[in-house]
This record gives structure tokens, C-alpha cells and sequence, in this order.
């Protein structure tokens, strides 16, 4: 019986291309308590790896997140299985805004102690006490009240490339850390303001509404499926887009265009740019903006010390790597001495 996934990245891009088939990126999640995480894994790598499923799955005792990539194909009886377990009733998917069949190249799923980490460890606090939930409509007609405070729940390098006009995006590396900052920054608001809530597809804002709720803040709303959602909502019905730039991503594609704003620069030259790359040194790795013109300048690295290591023959390069554990304190997310123009997110606290 596999339990694992057993191609690398480069076979399973080629079984891709061999195969032809179309493949739709989604992700999902929801908070609901799984008695035993790691059954529950080995259940659903049995079935989703059947449907020749890619992606990136987490699993825990308060639920399960998930990014996905499934063959068109078989995404009937892939909806079927999922609506089969009698937790997943409610469950939304959230379709990718834009598609490429090589958003993932492998399917892992991995047992964790939450599905998103939050640095809380407050017995008294209740997850499920999340703020309420709107949609694209109620979320602009909220933005336009003035005594409305919106945030952006995710991460700086989220924020610098797409954004909702006058959002407050707190420049932290991670969710974690921006739980304690927000609620100190915003509490002198708990009574006398709407705070608004929003992120990628939602998981994130369904912690951080129900934690600014425990803490005393009474008006708290959080956008119901996160970007995603919103910006099908806006096709289909035809609302007012508030979002300017790029969603990002986690996956290989790095973001989808939601208008054609480019609110961010290159953080190599400065010129306008909202592509993120990785630099091609395997042992930085470094999550950063890069313009065409320094990407074939640069060689898709973050500096000039990277370029001299990725032209070396590979076996010294894998002799560099060599004890280096990978890791967020090797790849920072595009936090670096060497990104001359990487900026602070344009309104921060």
C-alpha cells in the first residue's frame, strides 16, 4: 500500500507532459475536530493519490488545509470522495482564479499540530467564535463606511505585490506574528470600529476574527473564501473590483493577476515589477521581486555571491549545501541585505 509519494519534482513534471491531461488548481480547509490525524492522512493519500491528485495537505486534530492540483478528469469523482466524509458537507472549494497544470508536482500531506500555525496557546480561547462572515457586496459597502478598519492578514510579501485599497498590511513574516501586533496596535478600536478581516481563501481570517473577538473587539467581520472568492463574486455578478495587483500564492505559479495595477518594484533595479522568483542557488532559495531585464542579468539569483555558486559544477554546490538544514532562517521571504529596494509594506503600523 503507497502512503508516499514516490516521484521527484522533475519525474512527476514530465508525467504531466506526457500525459496531457488539463488540471484544475483548488485549495480547501476546514475547522473541524479529526480524532485521529494520522489515519485520517493515510486515508486520504490512498484515495487522492488514485485520482492522480498533486498537492500540498495539512492534517490536524482541529482540521484539515489543503492546496490542490486534480486532473480534470477526474474531478467529479474527486468532489464525490471529498463530499463522501460525512465533515466535509459544508466544505467550499476554492478554484483557482488562474490555472496551470504544474502548480504542484507531488502530493504530500503531512500531520501537524494545527493546520495553521498561530503561536496561541490559550486554553480559555475558542476558535469556532469566529467574526461574521460577508461577502464581496457587505465587504465593499463596509470598506466605504468610515469608521471601517481594514487588514490584511497575510504576510508582507503577500501584500507588497496585490492589496485592497486602504488596508492596513502589517509587515510580518508570519500569521503569528501579526495576531498580537494587531491587537495591540488596533486596541484602542474595540468598541468604536468595524474591523474587517480578509486573506488568501480565508483560514487564516477564521482564527484571527474569532482571536480580536476574544480580546474584546466587538464589531469583527473577516471576507468569506478571502481574495479568491471575492474576485469570483466580482466577475459573476459584476461588483466594483476593490483589489489592486497580484493574489500570491502558494504554489508553483506564485500569484494570479486581479487587475492590472502593479503596486509593487523590482527589488534589484526598482523598477515596476510584481514577479516573484526564487533565487536559483539552491542553498538560498531567497523569495524575492525580480524584473525580467535583472532576471537575465542576474541569472535568477538574488545576488552577486549566488551567481558564483550556481555556476560551479554541482558537486560543489551540493558540498555547500551540505549541513545546511532548509529552513525559514535560511530562506527568508524576501527579507535580505542584498534586495537594495526591497520596501516596507506601504501602509504598516
Amino acid at each position: 500500500m503507497q502512503l508516499y509519494n514516490k516521484l521527484n519534482s522533475k519525474e512527476s513534471e514530465k508525467l504531466i507532459d506526457s500525459s496531457y491531461l488539463k488540471r484544475i488548481t483548488l485549495s480547501f480547509y476546514i475547522y473541524v475536530e479529526i480524532k485521529s490525524p494520522k489515519f485520517f492522512r493515510d486515508f486520504f493519500f490512498i484515495n487522492l493519490n488514485k485520482l492522480e491528485c498533486y498537492g500540498r495537505i495539512y492534517v490536524s486534530m482541529e482540521g484539515i488545509n489543503a492546496q490542490m492540483s486534480v486532473p480534470s478528469i477526474n474531478f467529479e469523482r474527486f468532489k464525490s470522495f471529498i463530499y463522501s466524509i460525512s465533515f466535509f458537507k459544508k466544505l467550499r472549494l476554492n478554484i483557482a482564479i488562474s490555472q496551470n497544470n504544474k502548480s504542484f508536482l507531488k502530493l504530500t500531506i503531512k500531520v501537524k499540530d494545527k493546520i495553521v500555525a498561530d503561536g496561541i496557546n490559550d486554553k480559555n480561547f475558542d476558535p469556532s467564535k469566529s467574526g461574521k462572515h460577508i461577502n464581496a457586496k457587505e465587504f465593499n459597502e463596509l470598506l466605504s463606511r468610515h469608521n471601517t478598519i481594514c487588514v490584511d492578514m497575510r504576510n508582507h510579501y503577500e501584500s507588497e505585490i496585490g492589496k485592497f485599497k486602504g488596508a492596513i498590511t502589517p509587515d510580518v513574516d508570519t500569521f503569528r506574528d501579526s495576531l498580537p501586533l494587531i491587537e495591540k496596535k488596533l486596541s484602542k478600536f474595540k468598541s468604536n470600529k468595524n474591523l474587517v478581516m480578509y486573506c488568501t481563501g480565508g483560514i487564516r481570517c477564521e482564527k484571527a476574527s474569532a482571536y480580536m473577538k476574544y480580546k474584546g473587539f466587538e464589531n469583527v467581520y473577516q471576507l468569506e473564501g478571502g481574495i479568491i472568492e471575492y474576485f469570483r463574486q466580482v466577475k459573476a455578478q459584476g461588483i466594483n473590483n476593490l483589489f489592486v495587483g497580484k493574489n500570491f500564492v502558494f504554489d508553483q505559479r506564485k500569484s494570479e493577476r486581479i487587475s492590472n495595477h502593479i503596486i509593487s518594484n523590482c527589488h534589484q533595479c526598482g523598477s515596476p515589477s510584481d514577479s516573484h522568483v526564487n533565487c536559483a542557488n539552491e542553498s538560498c532559495h531567497l523569495l524575492f521581486i525580480q524584473c525580467y531585464s535583472c532576471k537575465k542579468k542576474m541569472q535568477n539569483c538574488c545576488s552577486k555571491e549566488c551567481i558564483k555558486i550556481i555556476n560551479l559544477p554541482e558537486k560543489e554546490q551540493k558540498l555547500l549545501r551540505k549541513g545546511k538544514k532548509n529552513s525559514n532562517k535560511i530562506f527568508k521571504k524576501g527579507r535580505s541585505k542584498n534586495l537594495k529596494y526591497k520596501l516596507k509594506t506601504s501602509k504598516s503600523f
